[in-house]
């Protein structure tokens, strides 16, 4: 199993950010080949010792990293990411993608 893992920065509007990722921004990471499972954070994120000026985090499960990198190189994909860049400039978010195991 392979995850990406999506970090959001708290956006300016956070309303806003929240209606366009529950509005337009699911629907469209639905449809990725190969997407197994699709998680959300609920409530308040926060770090152990400190203040996280996190706002929302996104996990999404497939088979493997190749098929993460097939999932967004196809036209699905291609328009997932564009609609990501309208909720997040670059700075404003980060993508950690990793195999998994269970221990």
């Amino acid at each position: 199993m392979a995850q990406m893992v999506v970090v959001y920065k708290t956006p300016s509007d956070v309303d806003a950010f929240d209606r366009h990722y529950f509005g337009v921004h699911v629907a469209l990471a639905k449809k990725l080949p190969g997407l197994r499972k699709y998680e959300v954070s609920a409530g308040p994120i926060t770090m152990l010792g400190s203040a996280a000026d996190t706002h929302f985090v996104a996990v999404l499960h497939f088979d493997s990293l190749a098929a993460i990198r097939s999932a967004f190189a196809s036209p699905e994909g291609q328009v997932c990411a564009a609609d990501r860049r309208k909720l997040a400039a670059d700075e404003g978010f980060r993508t950690f993608l990793f195999d998994s195991k269970e221990v």
